[in-house]
């Protein structure tokens, strides 16, 4: 068996670059603007006029760079969604039985 040694700068610094190239080659290429086909499927909803009245409510983030294209921030889509998520319901009567 070998044994390599190595300063400590080095090494913290060849952890740095392979999970950044760990990141670069497991993270999906995410667009950051979507069409309202994607938007729908990410929010899981069916119809363009549930999609508009989150828009008019200003509950999500768009971009409108053309009067018939509307893009939707991905960022925002899932903010959206983690605002409106529900604990399960054994983890809440726990808190309130302390």
């Amino acid at each position: 068996m070998k044994v390599i040694c190595i300063d400590e700068p080095a090494l913290y610094e060849l952890v740095y670059q392979v999970v950044n190239q760990m990141k670069q080659l497991n993270l999906p290429n995410e667009e950051k603007w979507v069409e309202s086909s994607a938007a729908m499927k990410i929010l899981g909803i069916k119809s363009k006029s549930s999609l508009q009245k989150l828009r008019n409510e200003g509950l999500i983030r768009y971009s409108q760079p053309d009067r018939r294209i509307i893009l939707y921030d991905v960022k925002s889509l899932y903010e959206y969604l983690n605002a409106h998520a529900k604990e399960p319901f054994g983890l809440n009567s726990n808190k309130n039985r302390q």
